[in-house]
């Protein structure tokens, strides 16, 4: 859980509690996670992409996968609005539609705790997200910390709520996810959360509701002890109908690239549905999320997260927007909106809105054969000539080729990727496939050998640094800088400095804390990026404000030491 994050109107001190276990939790977290319940993750895997099931009655779930009903792939790109709370602000769904996203998940009450969101308020929040074409996640909010937060209500309290709005909910199937409770358990005793989970969602199958079912996580919907994540298949297994998806919270629990990496693709080993239903970026007294790499995990298994909060947090460091504004989005917005793996640059139109071609069968023809433009002991960067289509290519998946099967190490909007994670000295056989808006995949592109380097980095040199600006708009941009030790012994800790030349000025940055005089700046690591390996790259996003131009820095040193700018 996240103490900042705004669970109510005012901040809690069961919240406090509970954030102190989860920190806790972050020591003994290796031991807690049960290892034998689902198999832990190899280096590479396949996203895969799910057959078309016609036959089903709107979003549903298939090979692991949220399908709309026309069989196409659906990913979640949005955010957390907490409508029980400011039901005045029927505007924001408009805003963070505007900005890109394509769902919202919304915050409702069924009564126990706050005043009770009845069906008509319901149905017009339904109707709002059509009109805005967004699918709607409804969640109860009642049911946080129960067990540990003596206000919260239980599972079967929801499920009652639910099933009375079963007349609203009727036919809404294609747009509309029932997220039973939010966070439906605290830290005391999560073995809990399992059985009244199951009860809940046979309670509502058994009422006639055929909507895809959400289900958080008990600990404060982080699951630092592992609960969920064992019992999983049984949940799962409990819904006849199988149209459920499992949402996992990541806040300070998650501040390592294992940690995200590793709950993730037990998941999507077991070909078990997740998305990050709720996820928070910057740092608190209880530790700093690694946002990014939550972020380019989802991308890369193509699992759907949404972001907290739109606006109005007690602690306004988790609003996406201040003060409701659209204009007025904090770096922790930008970050969203417009950072790398965010919502403007990996969301998709759901198909029953119109966007994607839901009638498109057609698959792109073949990327081009692949070569190699970068290679490193431990990666790879790819590129291919693009594929074509009768609509839109809209991304590739980069596989990695053995015993006749392909499995995804890499996704990209462009025609170029980088491949992380590999072993020095190794041959590696790579591919492509082209995507299209439909979820059409062409046929595997021709097949490239690469050997990765033996180690020791580009001799002569130390350091290099690559600068991008990854998109403009009035008044400000967002940059990227990737990092290489091209050494042969690890880096860290490290201080890259540049300066700007034209007054550009940053106010927000991921992988690393930057410090400004005039144009000259700065930056120190975060902890997940302080050392560099040898032959390894950092990646640092910012969001900075310009004037008119915008001119790349030229010269960058780490440490003291001049970098080579490729």
């Amino acid at each position: 859980m996240r103490p900042a994050r705004r669970d109510t109107p005012r901040t809690l001190p069961a919240r406090l509690l509970a954030g102190l276990a989860a920190l806790i939790g972050l020591v003994v977290v290796g031991a807690l996670c049960p290892g034998a319940a689902l198999a832990q993750s190899p280096a590479v895997r396949s996203a895969g992409v799910p057959s078309p099931d016609a036959q089903a009655a709107g979003l549903h779930i298939s090979d692991g996968r949220l399908l709309e009903g026309n069989g196409n792939d659906f990913v979640l790109r949005g955010v957390n609005h907490a409508h029980t709370w400011y039901p005045g602000e029927t505007q924001s769904l408009a805003d963070v539609k505007a900005l890109g996203a394509n769902s919202v998940r919304v915050v409702l009450s069924d009564g126990h705790r706050w005043s009770e969101n009845g069906p008509a308020d319901v149905a017009a929040v339904i109707e709002q997200c059509k009109a805005n074409r967004l699918i709607c996640v409804l969640e109860v909010h009642d049911t946080t910390g129960y067990g540990e937060d003596a206000a919260a209500g239980t599972l079967d309290h929801a499920a009652d709520y639910w099933i009375g709005l079963k007349d609203v909910l009727a036919g809404q199937e294609d747009y509309v996810i029932v997220n039973i409770g939010n966070e439906p358990w605290g830290n005391t005793d999560p073995a809990g959360w399992t059985d009244p989970t199951v009860a809940a969602v046979k309670k509502l199958r058994a009422a006639g509701l055929q909507h895809t079912i959400m289900v958080d996580a008990p600990n404060w919907g982080q699951d630092w002890q592992g609960v969920m994540r064992a019992n999983a298949r049984s949940v799962y297994d409990a819904d006849p109908t199988g149209n459920l998806i499992f949402s996992i919270h990541m806040y300070s629990v998650f501040d390592t690239a294992q940690e995200i990496t590793d709950y993730l693709n037990a998941f999507v080993d077991a070909e078990l549905p997740i998305l990050i239903g709720e996820f928070g970026g910057p740092a608190d007294q209880y530790g700093d999320p690694d946002e990014d790499t939550m972020m380019a995990t989802a991308e890369q298994l193509r699992l759907g997260y949404l972001a907290w909060s739109w606006s109005g947090n007690t602690d306004p460091v988790l609003d996406l927007a201040l003060d409701f504004d659209p204009s007025r989005l904090s770096g922790w917005g930008e970050r969203i909106f417009h950072g790398v793996n965010g919502i403007a640059q990996t969301s998709k139109e759901a198909t029953v809105y119109g966007g994607g071609a839901p009638d498109d069968t057609e698959a792109p023809t073949a990327p081009g054969t692949p070569s190699a433009t970068a290679v490193t002991d431990t990666s790879v960067t790819l590129g291919w000539a693009a594929a074509t289509d009768d609509t839109a290519v809209t991304g590739y998946d980069v596989v990695l080729v053995g015993d006749g099967t392909g499995t995804t190490v890499a996704s990209s909007t462009s025609t170029t990727a980088t491949v992380t994670g590999l072993t020095a000295a190794t041959t590696y056989t790579f591919a492509v496939h082209a995507r299209d808006a439909a979820g059409n995949r062409s046929a595997r592109s021709a097949t490239v050998e690469v050997t990765t380097d033996e180690g020791g980095g580009t001799p002569g040199g130390t350091c290099s640094v690559g600068y991008r600006v990854v998109g403009e708009w009035p008044g400000g941009f967002q940059g990227e800088i990737a990092v290489r030790n091209t050494g042969g012994a690890a880096v860290g800790p490290w201080t890259l400095a540049f300066a700007f030349a034209d007054g550009q000025t940053i106010t927000n940055m991921w992988g690393g804390t930057a410090t400004q005089d005039a144009g000259a700046v700065s930056v120190a690591p975060a902890s997940y990026t302080a050392t560099i390996p040898a032959g390894g790259t950092v990646t640092l996003g910012f969001t900075a404000g310009k004037g008119a131009d915008n001119t790349a820095p030229t010269a960058f040193s780490l440490n003291g030491t001049a970098c080579a700018t490729p």
